[in-house]
């Protein structure tokens, strides 16, 4: 029986396709697992820290909170200490339930432990996300290690693009509702 080949330029055109399709940019080494949500929901940001500094481990993990977000609930982690720091609103902002916002968060920060290079570790929370449809939200984190630091932080603008950013932030588009 005569096996079916598909042409050689279909065969690698395809094989690049799902490898586009399968691995994280290159560059981005604290990445989002899922980068789109939809506006004015509530979204469970799982960031996933792939390696430490130069063969160091990770001691802190330090997350910027967008603007827009008004509540988020970090999940624990053992061996770790959580801390949340808020920031003031310039403006009052009615949360729903009788209950008024004066100041959301602006970093969650995960202290204290140690992530060996050569793991992998999640750092998990919710948030409710604003409502935005088409935008995209930028999770800056900073990555501290025993003698060296990450600083996940860069987004494209006019002069760059997503490609060319050496520490890209975490980014998550916010699609329209459901």
């Amino acid at each position: 029986m005569k096996a079916l080949s598909m042409p050689r330029s279909a065969a690698a055109l395809a094989a690049a396709f799902a490898g586009c399709l399968a691995a994280p940019p290159a560059s981005a080494h604290v990445t989002l697992e899922r980068t789109q949500a939809p506006a004015d929901s509530y979204y469970k940001a799982v960031l996933q820290v792939q390696h430490g500094c130069k063969g160091l481990p990770t001691l802190a993990v330090r997350v910027r909170i967008p603007d827009g977000v008004l509540s988020v609930k970090p999940q624990p982690k053992p061996g770790w200490t959580l801390t949340i720091t808020r920031v003031k609103l310039a403006q009052p902002v009615d949360a729903g339930h009788g209950r008024t916002l004066t100041e959301r968060p602006g970093e969650v920060a995960w202290t204290g432990g140690s992530l060996a290079d050569e793991h992998f570790d999640e750092f998990r929370m919710v948030m409710k996300l604003p409502d935005r449809p088409g935008s995209t939200l930028y999770l800056p984190v900073v990555q501290e290690c025993r003698d060296g630091v990450h600083r996940w932080i860069e987004t494209p603008d006019g002069a760059k693009a997503a490609a060319d950013l050496k520490e890209p932030a975490p980014a998550l588009v916010l699609t329209p509702k459901p």
